[in-house]
């Protein structure tokens, strides 16, 4: 019995024994071949045939997709409902109006409650809200340019209006701010914005919120050179998210042409000049955004502009167009032909996305630019940021 007691127990410790030793190799085997697999596939292409050995060889790098950003001006009467929230990136309500002594003024109450409609119905769609001061008119009458100025010159208003602005996104859960002081106009503008920039800057870092900058073509429409009415010093760009080119307006370069609005040439003329630029100074083109006019400038500089949305309204065919006859006036404008090809631009020149002005003035449907850029973006492999 104890014989037999003895073989019983030998057969149990081996057969445990080898078990135990098949269960660490197996889970070693197979630990380290998913850990291998991972960044190697098995091959046997290079090997002798006689010896039948696998040869690990390298997984080729697949690199990430590359993503852009799509931002959409929005004026403070807008409806926010009316907002394609899902075609963009980013909104930026417009405008905040800086006063003198540093503080800021929205349009009444009514803009007060767009915002914050806005902001609720972004962040259903991942879309981020910022909030754009300044602008071409001031509020309380004229252009904005003596006030911004003078808030950014005098040290306890600039730092005034950094709280000011710093103190909104706080309260109004915003994502950044977008600067639009656009026309400084000597060296003494473009250092004060330069050290409101850095200021500015510092502050929304720390709250892991974004800074953007409109900036003027600074490229005249038809002769192509370099405008000097508009100064900035170019170190203020590495202290940004993003630089939106306004490149459009180019009907008051010389004499009035609305034909010059934003035609193709200029952008490459625009775009030319900003990245070269932007590669002298070392600051990545990717910060760059390419703005586009969602509206028609008339020929009779007396009629006002009109949406494009009104332009597509009177023949959806107008949108294979740049020009159309509307009550007897001739506006210009961008068309979905030149705005895809103004989107092959930016991207062949490493910028970092599109810009509209505004999303208001689009067509709906099918002829909205805002959503043909989008699926332009998408056709290219590049991924909206949200």
């Amino acid at each position: 019995m104890r014989i037999k007691y003895l073989l019983l127990v030998l057969v149990m410790v081996v057969t445990f024994t080898g078990g135990f030793l098949s269960g660490v190799l197996y889970s070693t085997f197979t630990s380290h071949q998913a850990e291998t697999e991972e960044n190697y596939f098995l091959s046997i292409d290079d090997a002798p045939l006689a010896e039948r050995m696998l040869i690990l060889k390298q997984k080729p790098k697949v690199e990430d997709k590359k993503s852009k950003v799509l931002m959409g001006y929005v004026q403070d009467f807008r409806d926010p409902d009316s907002v394609n929230y899902s075609d963009l990136t980013h909104v930026i309500f417009s405008f905040a109006h800086p006063t003198k002594d540093g503080k800021l003024l929205l349009n009444g109450d009514t803009a007060m409650e767009n915002l914050r409609k806005m902001v609720s119905n972004a962040a259903k769609h991942d879309t981020k809200t910022m909030l754009a001061v300044g602008g071409w008119f001031h509020i309380n009458g004229g252009e904005s340019y003596e006030y911004f100025k003078e808030a950014i010159t005098n040290p306890v208003a600039r730092t005034t209006l950094v709280n000011e602005l710093v103190g909104v996104v706080d309260r109004e859960s915003l994502d950044g701010i977008d600067v639009d002081f656009e026309h400084p106009r000597n060296k003494e503008d473009a250092h004060n914005l330069l050290i409101f920039v850095e200021e500015l800057n510092k502050q929304l870092q720390s709250r892991d919120k974004e800074l953007s900058i409109a900036v003027n073509a600074k490229v005249h429409s038809v002769a192509g050179t370099e405008l000097h009415n508009v100064v900035f010093e170019p170190s203020m760009f590495a202290h940004v998210d993003f630089v939106n080119i306004m490149a459009y307006d180019g009907q008051w370069d010389g004499e009035y042409n609305a034909a010059n609005l934003s035609p193709f040439t200029h952008n490459v003329n625009i775009i030319n000049y900003w990245t070269n630029l932007f590669e002298q100074h070392k600051i990545s083109k990717e910060k760059l955004v390419l703005g586009v006019p969602l509206y028609g400038q008339p020929e009779d500089p007396s009629i006002k502009q009109v949406s494009y949305e009104a332009i597509i309204n009177q023949n959806p065919k107008n949108a294979d167009s740049d020009k159309t006859i509307m009550n007897g006036t001739t506006y210009h404008y961008n068309g979905t032909a030149t705005v895809k090809q103004k989107i092959e631009l930016a991207l062949d020149n490493g910028l970092g996305g599109m810009m509209v002005w505004e999303t208001g003035l689009d067509a709906k449907g099918e002829h909205s630019l805002t959503s043909v850029i989008l699926e332009a973006l998408e056709s290219n492999g590049l991924f909206a940021v949200k």
